[in-house]
């Protein structure tokens, strides 16, 4: 008896009143992107570049990335609600043209008696122009809110690309063999002011800055069904992967060089005439 209230029970929370199941673990807040918490990241990334390299151009860009991220949160919004003004108006117009159309489909209809064949034929033909011109019209129109919110979604996203390749530039002179190698410098040379531990740093938020990027653009298009639009969102994410696959490569070099470092040393074999350490 206890087991079948046990199973009753588990049955009644494993449904929903709608019929639809779930478990302990599904939680719809984790099947979209939370713009704020975007925000949240943005902002508290530009405190960690500020905090540790308050006088770098990085830092500029981070705060550009955090602003872009409030403009999208807000632009998504705006996006995802349909443009009442904007429908009431293209109705208005739709009817304007239409009614002189119907005007004429009506008088048409109450004059067809007694006329010859050769003149019904012109009515049939202007009239079917007249229905031609209203279907592309309205189709036209009807288009026109989508086609207004993806201009803008589209220079917004290309503003993203435009930071994406500004955050390449900041570390394409990083390179983690001047650090660890040293070198003569010639007059051209960029300085050389980070060591080994700050340059891996400097490195990651730019890894991360480029992520960031990415996920901005996935906001606009979330709630945006539009092919155009989801398919600049995700030339974007590829641009971004490879910028940043080639600052993980850095990044690599930097930690194949530290676990040498701090890897122990051999003992000395006193059989092969290795001296001991004193």
């Amino acid at each position: 008896m206890a087991t079948e209230v046990s199973t009753q029970v588990i049955k009644e929370e494993s449904v929903k009143t709608d019929g639809e199941v779930w478990d302990d673990l599904s939680d719809p807040s984790y099947r979209t992107l939370a713009a704020d918490r975007i925000v949240e990241t943005a902002e508290r990334l530009e405190r960690r570049i500020t905090e540790r390299f308050s006088e770098a151009g990085l830092r500029k860009v981070a705060h550009e990335v955090t602003l872009l991220s409030r403009e999208a949160m807000t632009t998504a919004q705006r996006i995802a609600r349909p443009n009442m003004t904007l429908r009431v108006l293209l109705w208005v117009t739709l009817g304007a043209i239409a009614f002189p159309i119907v005007k004429l489909l009506q008088s048409a209809r109450y004059h067809m008696d007694g006329l010859e064949f050769t003149e019904v034929i012109q009515i049939f033909d202007s009239t079917s122009q007249s229905l031609i011109f209203l279907s592309l019209a309205g189709a036209f129109l009807f288009s026109l809110e989508s086609r207004l919110k993806r201009r803008k979604l589209l220079t917004a996203i290309r503003e993203l690309r435009s930071l994406a390749h500004i955050v390449d530039m900041h570390q394409l002179t990083k390179d983690p063999e001047a650090v660890i190698r040293g070198g003569g410098k010639t007059q051209s040379s960029p300085d050389r002011i980070l060591d080994r531990f700050r340059l891996g740093r400097y490195l990651d938020y730019c890894s991360e800055l480029l992520s960031l990027i990415s996920k901005i653009g996935a906001i606009y298009v979330q709630h945006f069904p539009d092919s155009v639009a989801l398919q600049a969102a995700d030339q974007l994410s590829g641009l971004t992967n490879d910028l940043s696959r080639n600052v993980w490569q850095k990044i690599m070099i930097l930690d194949q060089v530290a676990a040498r470092d701090d890897s122990p040393s051999p003992e000395p074999d006193p059989a092969k005439g290795e001296p001991l350490q004193p």
